[in-house]
């Protein structure tokens, strides 16, 4: 079985600008998040060294400062995300999850289309086995 992986906003907001960057410092970090989060650098740092205990994140040290990079990728991220979700919420039932989405938002006919056609394809998958 894969691991979990459940994060917070402001951890999700951390880790898309390093999968955006590949690479950032805390520096480059809360630039790019302060106008939004207005986290204290010290607070991004505590954030990112439990980020780092979990394996999520990890870091090299560059001119005496530590560069950070996502140990998990979005997919991964995803996945595990809304595997927890059906899981809380749905009891595991992929089918009502799917029914909440379509009722809950405005679908537009483009996006019925798209519905559509990847659940054709995933028809024609073969399905993964179990993880």
């Amino acid at each position: 079985m894969s691991e979990q992986h459940t994060f917070t906003a402001s951890a999700l907001d951390i880790l898309r600008v390093l999968w955006s960057r590949g690479e950032a410092t805390v520096v480059e970090i809360w630039e790019a998040l302060h106008d939004e989060r207005g986290l204290a650098q010290t607070t991004l740092a505590t954030m990112l060294s439990r980020l780092e205990k979990r394996g999520v994140v990890s870091h090299r040290t560059h001119s005496r400062q530590f560069v950070y990079r996502a140990e998990v990728s979005e997919d991964v991220a995803r996945h595990s995300m809304v595997r927890e979700l059906t899981t809380r919420l749905f009891e595991g039932d992929v089918p009502a999850l799917m029914s909440h989405l379509l009722s809950e938002q405005d679908v537009s006919p483009g996006d019925r289309e798209r519905i559509r056609a990847m659940l054709d394809a995933a028809s024609t998958t073969p399905a993964k086995e179990s993880e």
